[in-house]
């Protein structure tokens, strides 16, 4: 198993989804990567050799994004930061709503934890 940036890797996914499992490297990156190392993005990961795994490793680590945890610390203290100054952001952060301006009043289901209402149907009546 494929081990890169702390992210086991799963075994039997193409190189270029399976690099997705690293928070922070989507499919635009994960590509650029596979054709920066002439790793063919269809292989699977089980059949990558020893010295291609070791070049996806070095790669992502020489890319200077920013993966997993320092990425997930420094989107928490953005959210932290938002939620600090009180502005409308974080107002609706704290709260556990949309933050982009959607509409509540009949979607947001997730969002606001609300189970789905049943309307019920017209009964026949029997004759």
């Amino acid at each position: 198993m494929a081990r890169i940036a702390g992210v086991d890797l799963p075994r039997n996914k193409r190189t270029e989804i399976a690099l997705t499992y690293i928070y922070g490297i989507g499919r635009t990156t994960a590509s650029k990567i596979c054709n920066k190392l002439a790793v063919p993005a269809e292989r699977r990961i089980q059949d990558l050799t020893e010295d291609e795994v070791t070049k996806l490793r070095e790669e992502v680590e020489k890319t200077g994004l920013q993966i997993e945890g320092d990425l997930r610390r420094v989107e928490g203290l953005n959210v932290k930061r938002l939620i600090e100054i009180n502005c409308f952001r974080g107002q609706r952060h704290r709260r556990g709503l949309p933050t982009r301006g959607q509409r509540t009043k009949t979607n947001a289901r997730t969002r606001r934890g609300r189970k789905r209402l049943t309307v019920a149907g017209k009964k026949i009546a029997p004759k």
